[in-house]
Protein backbone atom coordinates (compact mmCIF):
# COMPACT_ATOMS: atom_id res chain seq x y z
CA UNK A 1 0.00 0.00 0.00
CA UNK A 2 1.21 3.43 -0.88
CA UNK A 3 0.27 6.54 1.09
CA UNK A 4 1.31 10.15 0.89
CA UNK A 5 1.00 13.42 2.78
CA UNK A 6 0.89 15.39 -0.47
CA UNK A 7 -2.03 15.96 -2.80
CA UNK A 8 -2.19 13.09 -5.28
CA UNK A 9 -1.31 14.01 -8.90
CA UNK A 10 -4.04 14.49 -11.49
CA UNK A 11 -4.95 11.88 -14.05
CA UNK A 12 -4.46 12.51 -17.77
CA UNK A 13 -7.67 11.43 -19.52
CA UNK A 14 -8.26 11.59 -23.27
CA UNK A 15 -11.99 10.72 -23.23
CA UNK A 16 -14.78 10.50 -20.62
CA UNK A 17 -17.85 8.27 -20.41
CA UNK A 18 -20.89 8.57 -18.11
CA UNK A 19 -20.32 12.25 -17.43
CA UNK A 20 -21.15 15.37 -19.41
CA UNK A 21 -17.89 17.13 -18.56
CA UNK A 22 -14.22 16.37 -17.92
CA UNK A 23 -13.47 15.56 -14.30
CA UNK A 24 -10.42 16.52 -12.27
CA UNK A 25 -9.35 15.10 -8.93
CA UNK A 26 -9.12 18.65 -7.63
CA UNK A 27 -12.85 19.09 -8.33
CA UNK A 28 -13.63 16.07 -6.13
CA UNK A 29 -11.97 17.41 -2.97
CA UNK A 30 -14.26 17.13 0.01
CA UNK A 31 -15.30 13.64 -1.10
CA UNK A 32 -13.61 10.30 -0.68
CA UNK A 33 -12.57 9.11 -4.15
CA UNK A 34 -12.27 5.46 -5.18
CA UNK A 35 -10.42 5.10 -8.48
CA UNK A 36 -10.65 1.69 -10.12
CA UNK A 37 -7.96 1.29 -12.79
CA UNK A 38 -9.02 -1.47 -15.17
CA UNK A 39 -8.87 -2.97 -18.64
CA UNK A 40 -11.79 -4.58 -20.47
CA UNK A 41 -9.81 -7.75 -21.17
CA UNK A 42 -8.48 -8.19 -17.62
CA UNK A 43 -10.24 -11.19 -16.02
CA UNK A 44 -9.87 -9.87 -12.47
CA UNK A 45 -11.30 -6.51 -13.51
CA UNK A 46 -14.40 -8.09 -15.01
CA UNK A 47 -14.84 -10.74 -12.29
CA UNK A 48 -14.46 -8.72 -9.14
CA UNK A 49 -12.99 -5.19 -9.42
CA UNK A 50 -15.68 -3.58 -11.57
CA UNK A 51 -18.59 -5.31 -9.79
CA UNK A 52 -17.07 -4.13 -6.47
CA UNK A 53 -16.69 -0.56 -7.79
CA UNK A 54 -20.28 -0.65 -9.07
CA UNK A 55 -21.44 -1.80 -5.63
CA UNK A 56 -19.47 0.98 -3.87
CA UNK A 57 -21.00 3.50 -6.26
CA UNK A 58 -24.51 2.23 -5.47
CA UNK A 59 -24.02 1.98 -1.70
CA UNK A 60 -21.74 4.94 -0.93
CA UNK A 61 -22.25 7.39 -3.82
CA UNK A 62 -24.89 9.41 -1.98
CA UNK A 63 -22.75 9.36 1.18
CA UNK A 64 -19.78 11.22 -0.29
CA UNK A 65 -17.76 8.57 -2.16
CA UNK A 66 -17.01 9.41 -5.79
CA UNK A 67 -16.25 6.28 -7.81
CA UNK A 68 -14.20 6.85 -10.94
CA UNK A 69 -13.09 4.24 -13.45
CA UNK A 70 -9.78 4.66 -15.23
CA UNK A 71 -9.48 2.51 -18.36
CA UNK A 72 -5.72 2.19 -18.50
CA UNK A 73 -4.59 0.00 -21.39
CA UNK A 74 -1.03 -1.33 -21.47
CA UNK A 75 -1.68 -4.34 -23.73
CA UNK A 76 -3.99 -5.24 -26.63
CA UNK A 77 -4.31 -1.56 -27.59
CA UNK A 78 -6.08 -2.21 -30.90
CA UNK A 79 -8.86 -4.25 -29.24
CA UNK A 80 -9.60 -1.73 -26.49
CA UNK A 81 -10.54 1.43 -28.33
CA UNK A 82 -13.12 3.92 -26.94
CA UNK A 83 -15.95 2.59 -29.12
CA UNK A 84 -15.43 -0.91 -27.67
CA UNK A 85 -15.25 0.55 -24.15
CA UNK A 86 -18.56 2.31 -24.68
CA UNK A 87 -20.24 -1.02 -25.51
CA UNK A 88 -18.47 -2.73 -22.59
CA UNK A 89 -19.69 -0.10 -20.10
CA UNK A 90 -23.25 -0.47 -21.38
CA UNK A 91 -23.19 -4.29 -21.25
CA UNK A 92 -21.71 -4.38 -17.73
CA UNK A 93 -24.01 -1.59 -16.52
CA UNK A 94 -21.16 0.66 -15.38
CA UNK A 95 -22.84 3.98 -14.56
CA UNK A 96 -20.05 5.84 -12.72
CA UNK A 97 -17.70 8.13 -14.69
CA UNK A 98 -14.94 6.35 -16.62
CA UNK A 99 -11.94 8.09 -18.14
CA UNK A 100 -9.62 6.69 -20.81
CA UNK A 101 -6.00 7.03 -19.66
CA UNK A 102 -4.14 9.12 -22.24
CA UNK A 103 -1.39 7.41 -24.23
CA UNK A 104 2.19 8.19 -23.30
CA UNK A 105 4.24 8.86 -26.41
CA UNK A 106 6.86 6.19 -27.01
CA UNK A 107 5.46 3.85 -24.35
CA UNK A 108 2.87 1.09 -24.17
CA UNK A 109 2.08 2.24 -20.62
CA UNK A 110 -0.47 5.11 -20.52
CA UNK A 111 0.31 8.45 -18.90
CA UNK A 112 -1.63 8.17 -15.64
CA UNK A 113 -0.61 4.56 -15.09
CA UNK A 114 3.05 5.63 -15.32
CA UNK A 115 2.55 8.79 -13.25
CA UNK A 116 0.79 6.86 -10.47
CA UNK A 117 3.24 3.92 -10.68
CA UNK A 118 0.46 1.37 -11.07
CA UNK A 119 1.63 -2.25 -11.29
CA UNK A 120 -1.26 -3.34 -13.51
CA UNK A 121 -4.97 -3.98 -13.35
CA UNK A 122 -7.10 -4.05 -11.37
CA UNK A 123 -5.67 -1.34 -9.14
CA UNK A 124 -7.82 0.35 -6.53
CA UNK A 125 -6.86 3.73 -5.13
CA UNK A 126 -8.56 5.55 -2.26
CA UNK A 127 -8.06 9.29 -2.05
CA UNK A 128 -9.20 11.15 1.04
CA UNK A 129 -11.27 14.33 1.27
CA UNK A 130 -8.10 16.45 1.19
CA UNK A 131 -6.91 14.85 -2.05
CA UNK A 132 -4.21 12.62 -0.52
CA UNK A 133 -3.66 8.99 -1.49
CA UNK A 134 -4.63 6.82 1.48
CA UNK A 135 -4.66 3.33 -0.03
CA UNK A 136 -3.29 1.82 -3.24
CA UNK A 137 -3.96 -1.84 -3.90
CA UNK A 138 -3.19 -4.12 -6.85
CA UNK A 139 -5.46 -7.16 -7.14
CA UNK A 140 -8.62 -8.28 -5.39
CA UNK A 141 -9.87 -6.64 -2.22
CA UNK A 142 -12.04 -8.12 0.48
CA UNK A 143 -15.31 -6.14 0.32
CA UNK A 144 -15.75 -6.04 4.09
CA UNK A 145 -12.27 -4.64 4.62
CA UNK A 146 -12.83 -2.07 1.86
CA UNK A 147 -16.09 -1.05 3.55
CA UNK A 148 -14.25 -0.49 6.84
CA UNK A 149 -11.63 1.70 5.14
CA UNK A 150 -14.31 3.68 3.29
CA UNK A 151 -16.19 4.18 6.58
CA UNK A 152 -13.02 5.46 8.24
CA UNK A 153 -12.31 7.89 5.43
CA UNK A 154 -15.91 9.12 5.35
CA UNK A 155 -15.91 9.73 9.10
CA UNK A 156 -12.79 11.89 9.00
CA UNK A 157 -13.36 15.62 9.26
CA UNK A 158 -9.75 16.38 8.54
CA UNK A 159 -7.54 13.47 7.50
CA UNK A 160 -5.36 12.27 10.37
CA UNK A 161 -3.07 9.53 9.12
CA UNK A 162 -3.39 6.28 7.29
CA UNK A 163 -6.58 4.32 6.91
CA UNK A 164 -6.49 0.61 7.70
CA UNK A 165 -4.30 -1.18 5.17
CA UNK A 166 -5.78 -3.32 2.44
CA UNK A 167 -4.19 -6.78 2.18
CA UNK A 168 -1.73 -7.42 -0.64
CA UNK A 169 -3.06 -10.38 -2.62
CA UNK A 170 -1.61 -9.58 -6.03
CA UNK A 171 -0.13 -12.34 -8.13
CA UNK A 172 3.39 -12.06 -9.50
CA UNK A 173 2.47 -13.47 -12.93
CA UNK A 174 1.83 -11.18 -15.86
CA UNK A 175 -1.85 -12.10 -16.30
CA UNK A 176 -4.00 -14.59 -14.47
CA UNK A 177 -7.60 -14.88 -13.24
CA UNK A 178 -7.04 -12.12 -10.67
CA UNK A 179 -4.71 -9.49 -12.17
CA UNK A 180 -2.92 -8.29 -15.27
CA UNK A 181 0.51 -6.93 -14.35
CA UNK A 182 2.64 -4.53 -16.34
CA UNK A 183 5.67 -6.59 -17.39
CA UNK A 184 8.71 -5.56 -15.37
CA UNK A 185 6.77 -3.27 -13.03
CA UNK A 186 7.91 -3.18 -9.44
CA UNK A 187 5.74 -2.55 -6.43
CA UNK A 188 4.72 1.09 -5.88
CA UNK A 189 6.86 2.90 -3.35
Amino acid sequence: MQTSDRVFPEWDVSHWFNTDHALRLADLRGQVVLVEAFQMLCPGCVSFALPMARKVHQLFGAQGVAVIGLHTVFEHHSAMQPHALEVFLHEYQIRFPVGVDAPLEGSSTPTTMARWQLQGTPSTLLIDKAGRLRAHHFGSIDELQLGVVLGQLLSEGAPSGDAAPLPDEASSSVCDEQTCAVPGAGKPS
